[in-house]
């Protein structure tokens, strides 16, 4: 069962995070830089991004028990959330946002805080992934499962991030579209399936 949570837990945060999808602006943002900032932007990036989700697996839950929204709701809520996402990926929609934001970075000389630790790594549908993730394993502990297991995507996220212009060059323009639909068709699948749970919880649903 413990098996079955690492691997949908996995798979949730890799499909919402995308690292494939971000490879292309990663390289965009980089442009004209040296391979050691480049690698220093990556690392900067990845922790910073890292430092929220693990806030947000720690604490997020007791923020909403603050406000007075339960977990299955919550639930409910986040599946909507990364459905809309989900569609997004399935319309290029999310590849357009994260392409004009790699054009119009505003003059920032570093790009690894905004936009790429947040809102294009540790985004609305991560953070939402990341408290419904602990929300299932309730205690420190689980929330530090749920932490690890976003620091292994986001280990991920830098082994691409490293290899950024050789990908971009090896799938194309096409390859990075089918890939991304692909991940949009999953997270869809994830998503319902986080209503479903959110319902049961509620008893609308057996």
């Amino acid at each position: 069962m413990d098996s079955a949570f690492y691997i949908t837990a996995f798979v949730t945060l890799f499909v919402i995070i995308d690292p494939i999808g971000l490879t292309p602006v990663f390289t965009a943002l980089t442009q004209g830089d040296s391979q050691e900032r480049r690698r220093a932007l990556a690392i900067r990036s990845s922790l910073i991004a890292l430092g929220l989700l693990t806030l947000f697996a720690f604490f997020g839950e007791a923020v909403m028990g603050f406000v007075g929204i339960t977990m299955p709701a919550f639930r409910i809520a986040g599946g909507v959330l990364l459905f809309l996402t989900a569609l997004e990926m399935l319309f290029e929609r999310r590849t357009k946002r994260r392409s004009d934001q790699s054009e119009n970075p505003q003059d920032q000389p570093d790009p690894s805080v905004f936009p790429l630790a947040m809102p294009l790594i540790a985004g609305p549908g991560a953070i939402a992934t990341v408290i419904l993730l602990a929300g299932q394993r309730p205690g420190a502990l689980g929330a530090l499962s749920v932490a690890g297991i976003a620091a292994l995507v986001l280990l991920v996220v830098f082994g691409f991030f490293l290899t950024a212009t050789w990908l971009e060059r090896l799938l194309g323009r096409t390859g990075i579209n089918v890939v991304t639909r692909v991940m949009g068709m999953l997270l869809a699948a994830l998503s319902v399936q986080f209503v479903l749970d959110g319902l049961k919880d509620f008893g609308f649903a057996g």
